[in-house]
């Protein structure tokens, strides 16, 4: 289909999402995705479609194209993405910019093709320089060098961004861009090795908890290796014994976090009711219109590790290993426009985290 140009047709007016709506919520398994496809169904709606990697690969550029072409959705929720912590990040660095690059431009350059309605892109905090003013507020994004170990994944989502506010200017997409904080929930990664720092906290403790009340084949089972040699093993590979659970750092910086549920609302609240005219108006040059999706409140690594602890109910001891990096010593999103148009975090992080920690011990029982 050929691209039909137009030029400056920015998006005057909202659609209003009937119940009925076809909505495609790309990556709709994953922490982020599976959050928002239940908040869309406890609001009513009735036509929510997903595919699983196996039923559609959104590298594969035909693929996505026929994918629109047959289902035609109205409304497209990007939550997939490949996503990994600093580890992963920075060991595969060709992976993260090539696939996040490749899905976003797949799924965004159909959604313009196939007439969808609006169009909401999730990325990251990560996008801001390494040196942002704290709070880091929107006008922060491109004022100076990224953080080295996820330059290649932010530097994605910077494209995003762009590609969004693009096709909008271009084209009159309605297409909303918006950058969560530092997510945990439900379906979360706890693989200990590319999973972020909450989920891996909350697994280590639980391990080592077993371990020291010689629960071995719960232990076991949860790690999933043959005997309690392989997994004693696995457990040194990450500092966890049965008296102290290492903690990389000295539990000084501090970081932002939000439950994926309440990531999910703001995603269906800004869907339901912002359009990218109102994040645009009166801007000479348009740029930086994306939201910053967080909870405004930080915490130290030190006091969310010995609440993790609190929550676990392990009664050994946190070893600070200062040998190991602390990373960016703040991180956190000033979320003063999200709130100007009329959304606030709902989950108290001890709430959240008890949550969590309940359905990870439901999944392994």
């Amino acid at each position: 289909m050929p691209v039909q140009k137009k030029k400056n047709n920015i998006a005057k007016t909202t659609s209003i999402m009937e119940k009925n709506a076809k909505i495609y919520v790309a990556g709709h398994r994953g922490l982020v995705g599976s959050a928002i496809a239940s908040n869309l169904g406890s609001k009513g709606y009735t036509n929510i479609i997903g595919r699983t990697h196996a039923e559609l690969d959104l590298l594969d550029q035909k693929a996505v194209a026929d994918f629109f072409e047959s289902e035609k959705p109205e409304y497209v929720f990007l939550a997939a993405a490949k996503v990994g912590g600093i580890v992963a990040n920075n060991t595969y660095r060709a992976d993260f910019i090539y696939q996040n690059l490749q899905i976003q431009n797949n799924v965004i350059h159909q959604s313009y093709l196939n007439g969808v309605k609006k169009l909401l892109f999730l990325g990251s905090t990560c996008i801001y320089p390494k040196e942002a003013p704290q709070p880091m507020d929107e006008e922060s994004l491109l004022a100076s060098p990224l953080e080295y170990t996820n330059e290649p994944y932010a530097i994605a989502k910077i494209a995003g961004i762009k590609m969004c506010e693009s096709y909008n200017i271009q084209y009159g997409t309605n297409f909303i861009s918006v950058m969560p904080t530092n997510l945990y929930g439900l379906n979360d990664n706890f693989d200990l090795e590319k999973s972020h720092v909450l989920p891996a906290m909350i697994r280590k403790v639980h391990l080592a908890k077993l371990l020291k009340h010689k629960d071995y084949d719960a232990l076991i089972k949860d790690i999933g290796v043959e005997d309690l040699k392989e997994a004693m093993a696995y457990l040194a590979r990450f500092g966890v014994s049965a008296e102290k659970v290492e903690i990389w750092g000295s539990g000084k910086p501090t970081r932002e976090f939000l439950h994926s549920s309440d990531m999910a609302d703001a995603s269906v609240y800004i869907m339901e009711n912002i359009d990218f005219t109102d994040v645009s108006n009166g801007k000479k040059e348009i740029r930086n219109t994306h939201i910053n999706i967080g909870s405004g409140e930080e915490i130290s690594i030190k006091e969310l590790a010995y609440l993790v602890k609190d929550i676990v109910g392990f009664d050994g001891e946190l070893f600070f290993n200062t040998e190991k990096p602390d990373g960016t010593m703040r991180k956190l999103s000033n979320v003063e426009k999200l709130n100007a148009l009329g959304w606030k975090r709902k989950i108290p992080l001890r709430d959240g985290i008890n949550g969590v920690y309940e359905w990870y011990l439901r999944g392994k029982n």
